[in-house]
């Protein structure tokens, strides 16, 4: 079994529904073709560094797999043709990082550091 993590990008006037859409219909492409989905990460609307088809900002989901080639080929197939994507990256790791969220806001950060400070 390989690793990845795989990002989305989709575009910025996309629902939360839409996103939530989205997410359940890539994860049962995964599940399909025999993929596990370790984490689903949502990094919520950022800002892009160039236009992407006439897009400022992009709703980013990230997904950490555990499958085969197979699965990663069924995923940017059909990610090929959704109007609703404009970009995806799929990186091959050794290993998940599953410690740390880098796209959590600073406030959500301080707010469960305050958390686990209590509970002591």
């Amino acid at each position: 079994m390989n690793l990845y993590e795989h990002t989305i990008i989709a575009r910025q006037d996309a629902s939360p529904a839409e996103l939530k859409q989205l997410t359940e219909k890539y994860s049962k492409i995964i599940e399909k073709n025999d993929g596990e989905i370790v984490k689903t990460e949502n990094w919520g609307l950022l800002n892009l560094s160039y236009l992407i088809k006439k897009n400022r900002k992009g709703s980013f989901i990230h997904f950490k797999i555990k499958g085969d080639g197979k699965v990663i080929e069924q995923l940017e197939k059909n990610e090929a043709i959704d109007k609703k994507l404009l970009r995806n990256l799929t990186v091959r790791v050794k290993k998940f990082d599953l410690e740390n969220n880098y796209f959590t806001k600073k406030e959500d950060l301080e707010i469960s550091e305050k958390k686990d400070k209590t509970k002591n």
